[in-house]
């Protein structure tokens, strides 16, 4: 099992809902894509599954990995809940397909995690100054930079299952830019930075 010193929380609880007709299958494959096309391993943490009078339930964690160096792992936490899917058909383009109808959200929580304590020479007084300096000071640049590729990769997969999600309703593939969610994801970790940073 591997052991990360350090977790920095990079994006916090950023959610995705929908509600409508879906394929499960279609949407798995989506996730997979977007996140094998970013560079990272899958991993699965845990399946649960539950049936109901109202439908079925499942709930899903997805826990990919991109290994950046000996010392420093980008995890995107993706956890998916499936609510109230009953199966239905639906007639697209003059044709009866079945399909799946229920509310899904989905929330990422993106992490960097790092291993610094187990270079050479890390003691443990200049592990906490490297932390202290790294977080108040000054950022280094290759650490700020694993930070903006990770904020890069997790707007990619939003975007990628978000455009994925609108195609069931949106017939004229209006689709949303892969920028203009990045952007957003930015623009929503520099308010949640400077509010950290005020409190």
């Amino acid at each position: 099992m591997d052991i990360h010193y350090e977790k920095e929380l990079i994006i916090n609880n950023r959610e995705l809902k929908y509600k409508g007709i879906f394929r499960v299958d279609e949407l798995f494959s989506t996730i997979n894509k977007a996140v094998v096309g970013r560079g990272y391993e899958k991993r699965e943490k845990k399946t649960e599954e539950l049936v109901t009078e109202q439908g079925r339930k499942t709930h899903l964690e997805l826990r990919p990995m991109k290994i950046k160096t000996k010392y420093v792992t980008l995890m995107i936490k993706i956890k998916l809940t499936l609510d109230n899917v009953t199966e239905t058909v639906e007639k697209i383009d003059e044709i009866k397909k079945k399909f799946q109808q229920g509310d899904i959200n989905i929330v990422f929580d993106s992490w960097v995690l790092s291993d610094y304590r187990g270079r050479m020479g890390m003691r443990p007084f200049n592990f906490f100054m490297k932390g202290l300096i790294n977080k108040v000071f000054y950022q280094m640049p290759l650490e700020r930079g694993f930070k903006d590729e990770l904020v890069g990769d997790t707007a990619y997969i939003y975007g990628q299952i978000k455009n994925h999600l609108r195609s069931y309703s949106d017939k004229k593939g209006n689709h949303i830019k892969d920028e203009d969610v990045r952007k957003e994801v930015a623009r929503e970790m520099e308010k949640e930075s400077a509010e950290d940073f005020s409190s």
